[in-house]
């Protein structure tokens, strides 16, 4: 009998004709609701998941053991990098193995970065505003340049390496820091790599995240790391929402600490689900003009889609070997 792999979200035609290729039987459930993955946990040998869907120890319990102790659940493949969506610790205990992509969409997310950038630099949000309104202000529409300017980015992975990349060529200074890594940037000769993230904090004009969401980052630009910033510095996020305290930033923003923001992550990305506070902080937010924001979407291009697909199954066909 054929394993089962249950898909939760969209995914690219690639990875399921692959699936079926190497054997798999597939249940394709791109808008299953979150309540109702229970149901099939018992029945699967491996799950594709986004963000939707929380593996949790509990609902992985679910799935049952066979006669040699091991649950009948094989893998869980995550479409995209964050693994903030899995009980890691319970998955091992349960020798349940974990796919993922962090490459797949680098190249989206460093595109989506800059292009935040150049719109926020530019005012291209507010000036495609003005034409449409038959408005016709320059002046009020002057942009800065970007050469001589010194960008940080924090976190050196994939995504933060594709950035610096992407920022090659254009005249200004890349400062970065990754606590993790040492000797990671001695091929980019326009990268300094900094000591101490408060290098990053006095110097730069530009602070990108790209770091993962765990326990030491959550918050990580508080009130306090704002603080030691430099004044005026423009924040980049489109790593995790809760990496960032948006009230700190939104009082950053009004008071002009911070002279803009280009957001694509949120702490609640789910505006039906907004407190009475959320609302009104987000909708200040909303109504500023020194911020671009998307909606989660820096990775989510129609190549970044494929790539993820190829190396998530080029990842399993390798565990069936």
């Amino acid at each position: 009998m054929s394993k089962i792999v249950l898909i939760t979200d969209d995914v690219h035609p690639h990875l399921i004709d692959g699936l079926r290729k190497i054997g798999y039987a597939i249940i394709n459930k791109p808008s299953l609701p979150y309540a109702d993955v229970s149901q099939y946990i018992p029945e699967i040998d491996g799950i594709i998941i986004n963000s939707k869907v929380i593996m949790t120890d509990e609902l992985m319990g679910l799935s049952p053991k066979g006669d040699d102790g091991k649950h009948r659940l094989e893998f869980i493949g995550r479409l995209g990098s964050g693994l903030d969506i899995i009980d890691l610790p319970a998955a091992k205990a349960r020798d349940i193995r974990i796919f993922s992509a962090p490459g797949g969409n680098k190249n989206a997310v460093a595109e989506h970065a800059l292009g935040m950038l150049l719109s926020l630099a530019n005012q291209l949000c507010w000036a495609d505003r003005d034409v449409r309104n038959k408005a016709w202000d320059r002046e009020a529409r002057r942009g800065f340049e970007l050469i001589n300017k010194k960008i940080g980015i924090i976190g050196f992975g994939n995504n933060g390496r594709a950035f610096a990349q992407k920022l090659q060529g254009l005249g200004v200074r890349v400062l970065a820091y990754d606590k993790y890594k040492v000797h990671y940037a001695e091929d980019m000769d326009w990268v300094e790599e900094c000591d101490a993230p408060e290098d990053i904090q006095k110097q730069a004009d530009v602070i990108s995240l790209h770091v993962p969401l765990d326990d030491k980052t959550y918050h990580l630009i508080d009130k306090g790391y704002i603080e030691k910033c430099k004044n005026g510095f423009i924040l980049i996020n489109t790593a995790r929402g809760k990496c960032v305290d948006t009230k700190a930033v939104l009082k950053g923003l009004k008071e002009g600490k911070i002279k803009g923001a280009c957001l694509d992550v949120f702490e609640n990305e789910k505006p039906h689900t907004f407190t009475e506070s959320e609302s009104t902080m987000y909708d200040e937010l909303y109504n500023l003009n020194q911020v671009v924001l998307s909606p989660h979407v820096a990775g989510w291009t129609h190549e970044s889609k494929y790539l993820i697909a190829d190396i998530l199954l080029s990842q399993i066909a390798k565990f069936n070997k």
